[in-house]
């Protein structure tokens, strides 16, 4: 969409008003600098690499453990591309020496074009998408989420880690005291095998919320105490799915600048069939007019 945007802004530097004429020959002028263009090339091949995990995190239905292995694999590709993709992204123009914008083409900086290009944009972006996936997922997180993922009844119990379930209730010290540690331990060894190899009523269960329905069904609750506390904190984290993330982004797209006086029972109404549009999609589109056009009395017919 690159010439689409320099059209656009070529549009509105000859037919704008004053103010927005200077802001987009501003961004013109930016757009059509080597630096933007070569930073595009770069954001491209940076967003392929963490193209899947995205796309893992926006379902409704996560797969946590495998979610992990993703993280993984992305900083994995990232640190690749850092030692090893810069030749492809360069030619032999880089070997001239760097002129700093704004200055004399007579005062030249006292580095090359490869080096400023390869230490403050190339590293630099990498480095900061190294940032975020530490900040996002640092070790407090990634015990957090590992944890939870090895309570999943999913595949027969197969990503269930006794460690990796003791971490998470580390995470937990006012609930899990050192002697409670010890009992939980026992309790998960014994559950294991009573849910995964004993209890046919386990089988092909599917979520954590169905494993809490199950355990009290069958009374397990109170036989596994510790591990039945565990799965409550884990339906109490939104890690199941990007249901939260999803509402902000739509009520950002919904209560823009032209409609911010929206009232909060009208805003709810807008958002649902929003978000739920797989739900929604379902309902033949008379059975909405014909409840809308019987809610009130109305001029015209839909």
């Amino acid at each position: 969409m690159f010439g689409l945007i320099i059209d656009v802004l070529d549009a509105i530097v000859v037919n704008a008003r004053f103010e927005e004429k200077c802001k987009a020959k501003g961004y013109l002028k930016a757009c059509l600098t080597f630096e933007v263009v070569f930073t595009l090339h770069l954001m491209r091949t940076v967003l392929a690499i963490t193209n899947e995990l995205n796309a893992a995190f926006q379902k409704k239905e996560q797969d946590i453990a495998n979610v992990m292995l993703l993280v993984g694999v992305a900083k994995d590709q990232l640190q690749t591309l850092r030692k090893e993709g810069w030749n492809s992204l360069i030619d032999e123009r880089f070997d001239e020496l760097y002129v700093i914008p704004g200055r004399s083409r007579r005062r030249v900086s006292e580095y090359t074009v490869s080096q400023h290009y390869r230490v403050e944009v190339f590293c630099k972006i990498i480095d900061w998408q190294f940032q975020e996936f530490n900040n996002r997922f640092g070790e407090v997180t990634t015990d957090l989420l590992l944890g939870v993922a090895c309570l999943n009844p999913t595949d027969s119990f197969s990503n269930f880690d006794i460690e990796k379930i003791l971490r998470l209730a580390d995470l937990y010290p006012d609930d899990f005291d050192k002697y409670s540690m010890v009992d939980l331990r026992f309790q998960l060894q014994n559950y294991l095998v009573d849910v995964r190899d004993h209890d046919k009523r386990f089988s092909g269960l599917r979520g954590l919320g169905n494993l809490s329905i199950k355990l009290v069904e069958t009374k397990k609750h109170g036989t596994y105490p510790l591990v039945f506390q565990l799965v409550k904190f884990a339906l109490l984290l939104p890690v199941a799915t990007a249901t939260v993330e999803r509402v902000f982004s739509a009520m950002k797209l919904i209560k823009t600048d032209l409609q911010s006086r929206m009232y909060d029972e009208f805003l709810s109404s807008c958002l649902v069939p929003y978000i739920e549009k797989d739900v929604f999609s379902l309902i033949p589109r008379s059975v909405i007019m014909n409840t809308f056009q019987n809610m009130k009395t109305r001029r015209g017919e839909l």
